[in-house]
């Protein structure tokens, strides 16, 4: 699942190539984490959502354990910042699905890679020929949330072959013609591009650390 990714396009220019307006930005970081403000275009604006929808750990316990933690603080919701194309019927995902598609503009995504306690980063783009401006699309679902504002969360799929060696799933790609099918077709159409992607991808393996310390 993706947990990392980054965007390092101008604001106005990303608007520009999504044909978007420019709204509210906010403090939207070049690497985006799960629970932090990134940037989608939903109904013809860009703006700044929070990556992931809260869920309340512990909410098929009673009520008094879902609203305190042990020692009776209010718990802190789990970004989930994936959602699986097979499981989109499900309750978290499905009115998103059906009403509120977004695309989420990314330069590269990254996964970890190697052994435990000393996992890198490998970063997967397009070749410039097929994301413009060194961006392209990725399928998104929003909502509006009561504990962040709006939220979005990113659809995964089964991995392609330049990914599968790292992970056995990777975010929805969106080809330029078909952005407007996932923002405003049925559902049943938006689903068939729920696909891995088939085209070459750029791979790069990286010293980095995983985890920043």
């Amino acid at each position: 699942m993706c947990n990392l990714y980054r965007l390092t396009k101008a604001h106005a220019a990303i608007a520009q190539l999504f044909d978007a307006r420019l709204g509210s930005i906010g403090n939207a970081g070049e690497e985006v984490y799960p629970g932090y403000p990134g940037l989608v275009v939903a109904r013809g604006e860009l703006r700044s959502m929070v990556w992931g929808f809260p869920l309340v750990l512990g909410a098929k316990q009673n009520r008094r354990s879902r609203d305190n933690g042990k020692n009776g603080q209010p718990l802190k919701p789990k970004p989930i910042n994936n959602a699986r194309a097979d499981k989109l019927d499900g309750f978290m995902w499905r009115y998103s699905f059906q009403e509120r598609r977004c695309l989420i503009p990314v330069s590269a995504f990254a996964e970890a890679e190697g052994e435990r306690g000393a996992k890198t980063r490998t970063w997967f783009s397009l070749p410039p020929e097929d994301a413009p401006g060194g961006v392209f699309a990725v399928a998104g679902l929003w909502r509006d949330t009561p504990e962040w504002g709006p939220a979005y969360t990113m659809v995964m799929t089964e991995a392609c072959q330049h990914v599968a060696g790292v992970h056995d799933r990777m975010p929805v790609i969106l080809k330029r013609q078909d952005w407007a099918d996932w923002l405003d077709g049925p559902p049943d159409a938006a689903g068939l591009l729920c696909r891995p992607y088939p085209e070459l991808m750029v791979v790069e393996r990286t010293g980095e650390s995983w985890v920043r310390r």
